[in-house]
């Protein structure tokens, strides 16, 4: 990255291929829907600044190579950070675009989730160099085992079993193979489908397949190119008819799911609720919001319709999806994300430097964050003390923060305290204002009246306007 910009420095062996990929047909429609990333040859202003900043060694690769710039997509999200439904149109979008690129004599070496970004809740394809000409005659679709492992298995074990993607992938960087998943399964269920094609079978043929190993990857190619072509098809088809049986459907309620529904506020303190945010998004019109606790997205929806382009996180998978879905069939520019802020995504990857942690790329990004029936889960549930909370929420906005005071005497409150109430004996408004202080000016507030709740707009100190 050089100056906001992603530049991709490309060895002279495969220039060729992509250059070619990227003139096709199938990379010009896919970049036009937005479902392929933009890829160009940066002007010679940057590559020049970009060389100053490379290792010696780098640059001179260079001038055999080539560098390409891709567009940026504003926030950078990973498979162990998003729904099931994530997963699934990722997995759609994968085979989309290998069977496009097959009609234009292209194949996909890798098929993994990793090659995936979102743009609000569209699957981007970011990895063009996963694209290469086919050898005609080839009867292989190299990424196949790959594509089972990091998209079907995983959604057939979060659907069965209800494991969920950020337990898997955190674990399981490339996914689970059959072997793992064969243990997970009762008797019955190894014979009945899916689980007898992508599973068992694999298992039961795992010696077999090993003392075959040399054999297994040697290129071959038939004599027929038609019918090698119709080979690769079948099977694309078999793992789209597969992945759409997988197809995450609207999972039962959890405990959350239905907040919207059940929530302490009567009809007038909601409404005002409703309004003391569109207030805010209607004067101050924030570009970029992060909506902490989320929950179902209805404060999300808000700002994207406003306007803003938003990440909504919640630890509740199932409300994630409701978002997602509600993205989707709006049209609406928004990231869901499966995040908890108390334990949010760690960096991984190799030295820790392939997927930045989720505060690394959160800290700083958004103008405006809203923190609504967020605060005192975090403060009661995590036990966080209310000045980390402020101090967090100073580091992620740039400039202001809507947030929701709960009083130790609201029913929710209580609840979640659980008889342990006197530990937050001290927590008043004063308490709240003296730990908003260091950071924030206090702009404007609201009580729900009828609530012991109190809604702040918050203005960080020295923010630039």
């Amino acid at each position: 990255m050089l100056e906001d910009r992603i530049l991709r420095f490309v060895a002279a062996e495969s220039v060729a291929d992509l250059e070619a990929f990227l003139e096709s047909d199938c990379a010009r429609k896919s970049v036009a829907a937005g479902r392929l990333i933009a890829t160009c040859k940066p002007d010679e202003a940057g590559l020049a600044r970009w060389r100053e900043k490379v290792p010696p060694a780098m640059a001179a690769r260079m001038a055999t190579g080539r560098v390409f710039e891709h567009e940026r997509l504003w926030f950078p999200s990973y498979p162990y950070e998003w729904t099931p439904e994530m997963l699934f149109e990722a997995g759609r979008l994968t085979l989309d675009l290998a069977e496009a690129a097959m009609a234009e004599s292209f194949g996909l070496k890798d098929a993994t989730p990793y090659n995936i970004l979102f743009r609000g809740c569209q699957p981007v394809f970011v990895d063009v160099l996963s694209f290469e000409r086919r050898t005609a005659g080839d009867p292989v679709w190299l990424p196949y085992a790959q594509f089972v492992r990091t998209f079907l298995l995983p959604l057939l074990v979060n659907r069965r079993r209800g494991v969920r993607l950020a337990d898997l992938f955190t674990t399981h960087r490339d996914g689970l193979g059959p072997q793992e998943v064969y243990r997970m399964c009762g008797p019955l269920e190894k014979l009945l489908p899916p689980v007898l094609s992508l599973v068992s079978l694999p298992t039961w043929l795992s010696g077999r397949a090993e003392r075959q190993s040399d054999a297994m990857y040697q290129s071959r190619a038939l004599d027929d190119p038609e019918k090698a072509r119709f080979i690769v098809e079948s099977l694309l088809k078999r793992l789209r008819r597969t992945l759409e049986s997988l197809n995450p459907k609207a999972r039962e309620g959890s405990a959350w799911s239905n907040y919207m529904a059940t929530h302490s506020y009567d009809g007038e303190s909601f409404a005002a609720k409703e309004e003391f945010v569109l207030g805010v998004l209607g004067e101050f019109k924030p570009k970029r919001v992060l909506d902490i606790g989320a929950n179902t997205g209805h404060f999300s929806a808000m700002a994207a319709e406003a306007g803003a382009e938003v990440v909504a996180m919640d630890y509740d998978p199932s409300c994630v999806g409701a978002v997602w879905r509600r993205a989707r069939d709006s049209k609406l520019n928004i990231l869901p994300l499966v995040v908890d802020l108390a334990r949010p995504s760690a960096a991984l990857g190799w030295r820790n430097r392939e997927c930045p942690a989720f505060l690394a790329r959160a800290t700083g990004a958004f103008d405006c964050v809203f923190m609504l029936a967020a605060l005192h889960h975090l403060l009661v549930t995590e036990r966080i003390p209310l000045e980390e909370i402020i101090n967090l929420t100073a580091h992620l906005t740039t400039d202001l923060a809507v947030v929701e005071f709960v009083m130790p005497e609201d029913a929710m409150f209580r609840r979640l305290a659980r008889g342990r109430g006197h530990l937050h004996a001290d927590l008043s408004h004063a308490a709240f204002e003296a730990a908003c202080q260091p950071h924030f000016d206090v702009v404007r507030t609201a009580h729900l009246i009828g609530t012991h709740r109190w809604l702040y707009l918050l203005r960080k100190k020295g923010a630039v306007r």
